[in-house]
């Protein structure tokens, strides 16, 4: 009881010297999230690559945050990739990120965080959920087997939070991010997803005047995308203004199809080829809309919509990838 007291003590908003450890701060997600503190006025944060720091590696994370002592954490560091990559890794996907949400996650415990936000995927959801997604069918149905590896794990570090909450009342929170883009996406077409991987294809056949670009599946799946800077400041809000034991869901509430979405690239490049859809590749989940009620109801909604944001992302991608 003395534990739950101490930690509801400490609760309240982040001041702007607070020690903030944003684990995988390189990355897509977690440079997002670097940007929006900044932007706020927030003044230390601290990050470490994987070479200074191996976050699947139990006594260098608990020397870490013995060192460091970080007030907040943003759990952003995870192994993730598309369809082939889920395929073609599953052990990988699991070992790696139920080593690094029970590393942090237990350290973040031991040595007195304020508070902790996990950062979960919409992949995890059941493959047949119920559109659009209500945060309470999280383990209601048989997962998307091209990706159950990796959304066991992350389930698992979801709970993980949820029950340290429950028995130690620790302020560890959860959010579920649908599909991101954005600058430092993984842009290599053997572990990327959709979104990256259909702007390296359509620049480089723009570059190279090839005559047809080729898309994975049918073209018929639904898919929900939001730029990560606009993820980056819903994480932010949360972590200001949410302590509850149940994850959020963050995404735009509205959805595309895989088509529609390479059509809108398409034009964004400029490319004037002739799209192919290679059927014997898989869709992966049919639809995966988010229902954002929740969050919307706590005074977030996201402000950069798809055509803006594809542009925003491809024009880092010419800048910056080589």
């Amino acid at each position: 009881m003395s534990l739950t007291l101490r930690k509801e003590e400490v609760r309240g908003t982040m001041k702007k010297d607070a020690k903030i450890y944003v684990a995988g701060h390189k990355g897509l997600v977690g440079s997002a999230i670097v940007r929006n503190l900044k932007s706020k006025g927030y003044t230390n944060i601290i990050g470490r690559t994987h070479k200074e720091l191996d976050l699947t590696n139990q006594e260098a994370v608990r020397r870490f945050f013995e060192e460091q002592k970080p007030e907040y954490v943003f759990l952003a560091a995870a192994k993730v990739g598309g369809i082939h990559a889920n395929n073609i890794y599953p052990a990988d996907f699991i070992y790696i990120n139920l080593m690094i949400e029970s590393n942090v996650i237990k350290a973040a415990h031991d040595f007195g965080v304020k508070k902790l936000l996990f950062l979960g995927s919409t992949c995890i959801y059941p493959k047949m959920a119920p559109q659009p997604i209500k945060e309470e069918y999280l383990l209601s149905g048989y997962l998307e087997q091209t990706n159950e590896a990796y959304a066991i794990a992350k389930i698992a570090g979801l709970e993980m939070c949820k029950f340290f909450k429950r028995q130690y009342g620790d302020n560890f929170i959860s959010c579920m991010p649908t599909n991101l883009y954005g600058p430092n996406d993984n842009f290599d077409l053997n572990s990327s997803h959709v979104m990256p991987a259909l702007i390296r294809k359509f620049h480089e056949a723009k570059i190279n005047n090839a005559p047809q670009v080729e898309v994975w599946g049918t073209g018929k799946p639904l898919r929900e995308f939001l730029y990560v800077d606009d993820m980056a400041d819903a994480c932010v809000f949360l972590m200001e203004n949410y302590d509850g034991e149940e994850h959020v869901n963050i995404g735009t509430g509205e959805e595309v199809s895989i088509a529609e979405l390479a059509n809108l690239i398409k034009e964004v490049v400029g490319y004037e080829g002739k799209l192919v859809f290679n059927t014997d590749k898989p869709d992966g989940t049919p639809r995966k809309l988010t229902d954002v009620s929740k969050l919307h109801s706590l005074g977030w909604k996201h402000t950069i919509q798809l055509k803006d944001g594809i542009k925003l992302a491809y024009e880092w991608f010419k800048e910056n990838y080589k």
